[in-house]
């Protein structure tokens, strides 16, 4: 069983660049920043007044009136995100293969609004005045249950918490759970709504977030020396993982082949990447060691790119540090530059869009590098795209806690 090979046969993307994959992978092609003023509270107080919010999303589009309440909105993202890639798919299930077919979703924070909101019930009118709902709605693993629930996907059912790591080894579990025999399809992927009063305070408060607040167009700016933080962003990613032959069988679209994932630890500091960028090398040398490659297959590099000080610095350094000379001859694109961070929900966003690159032989480029910080001097694809040969990409997701993940896609070729 360990044998198998999984493919990715449907992509669900929603972000700040629209709701639906096509059109944010048109808005991520075009180099289209998602970045505005936030408009969900009164940020007038606030140090960081700028998020990558998702705008006109409908719940009533894919969840009953009735349904909608008992959600957050992390799981109405993760819901719309799954029907796209379920669409996209084709993929049905029946009574027959339901048991054969599961659930993988994370999230790094899970009902951050639910949360707030009942928190303020509870202080106006005591306990009498929180909702019934409110548990379900706001804990992590209930994405991925709506989910399954919506399907009938009856197989392994499963959340990560795993910081802005979360989703992208829900995407790389999927991959093992499926190539050891464990399951044929999985819903796998990611989802985050935590675009709050208490988040962005919070966030702001260790000075994570950028304040340019002036120009939010340009203020994601991934590898240039006038970064200045990260910008939250939401929405959800997901992909459907299936087993190479069922997915052949049934004329399924595959997008690109799964063949590597990697997993590590820091084991350094609560919030910083260690120093020498050790822990974001091993998950990468980790996911190409699996896959049976060299490292000077690996074309493209979807980075993990928050426009932090410390992380794209570090995360330069362990690729110069995994790749050798080929560090060089790589591309390597922040997409965070349009979509914002996604927190938990960016390594799902990420892997759809990742899988698409490879499908498409075109690189998203990273806007907003107009000077490249001192030791940031690799190919980071800036402001335009390019269209190119990709055999192989990487996709990193590193997180709060020194946790790390990376999946590399191959391009599929029958």
């Amino acid at each position: 069983m360990s044998n198998r090979r999984v493919v990715v046969t449907g992509i669900g993307l929603v972000s700040s660049l629209g709701i639906g994959t096509d059109v944010n992978w048109s808005a991520l092609v075009a180099g289209t920043p998602g970045i505005t003023r936030i408009t969900r509270f009164d940020v007038s107080s606030y140090a960081a007044q700028i998020a990558a919010e998702v705008k006109g999303f409908d719940p009533l589009q894919w969840i009953e009136k009735k349904e909608v309440k008992k959600m957050d909105l992390f799981i109405q993202y993760a819901i719309a995100a799954a029907q796209f890639a379920m669409d996209d798919s084709k993929l049905a299930i029946t009574a027959e293969n339901a048991h054969e077919v599961g659930a993988y979703i994370g999230s790094g924070i899970g009902g951050f609004i639910t949360i707030e909101r009942e928190h303020i019930a509870l202080l106006d009118g005591g306990p009498r005045k929180i909702s019934p709902f409110f548990i379900p709605s706001a804990i992590i693993n209930l994405a991925a249950g709506q989910v399954s629930i919506r399907f009938g996907a009856k197989g392994p059912n499963l959340a990560t918490c795993t910081a802005c790591s979360a989703s992208a080894h829900s995407v790389g579990e999927s991959y093992e759970i499926i190539k050891r025999g464990d399951a044929t399809a999985m819903i796998a992927g990611g989802s985050e709504a935590a675009i709050t009063p208490m988040s962005v305070g919070g966030f702001a408060a260790m000075r994570a977030l950028s304040t340019r607040n002036d120009d939010p167009a340009h203020a994601c700016r991934p590898f240039d020396k006038d970064r200045d933080g990260f910008i939250i962003g939401e929405g959800a990613g997901v992909v459907i993982l299936e087993e190479l032959e069922h997915a052949r069988r049934r004329g399924a679209p595959i997008y690109a082949e799964v063949v590597g994932y990697g997993l590590s630890a820091d084991a350094y500091h609560m919030t910083a990447p260690s120093e020498d960028g050790d822990g974001a090398k091993r998950v990468m040398d980790m996911a190409i060691r699996k896959a049976g490659i060299r490292a000077d297959e690996v074309d493209y590099i979807n980075a993990h790119g928050t426009s932090t000080p410390y992380n794209d610095k570090l995360e330069t350094l362990a690729i110069k540090r995994s790749f050798g000379d080929h560090a060089y001859k790589l591309a390597v694109s922040s997409t965070k530059s349009m979509t914002g961070h996604l927190l938990g929900g960016a390594g799902g966003l990420e892997a759809g869009i990742t899988a698409l690159a490879v499908h498409h032989q075109t690189v998203p480029p990273t806007i907003n590098l107009e000077h490249p910080d001192d030791g940031c001097d690799l190919d980071y694809v800036p402001n335009t795209h390019r269209q190119m040969p990709i055999r192989y990409a990487l996709s990193n997701s590193f997180g709060f806690g020194g946790t790390n993940a990376s999946l590399l896609f191959k391009r599929y070729q029958a």
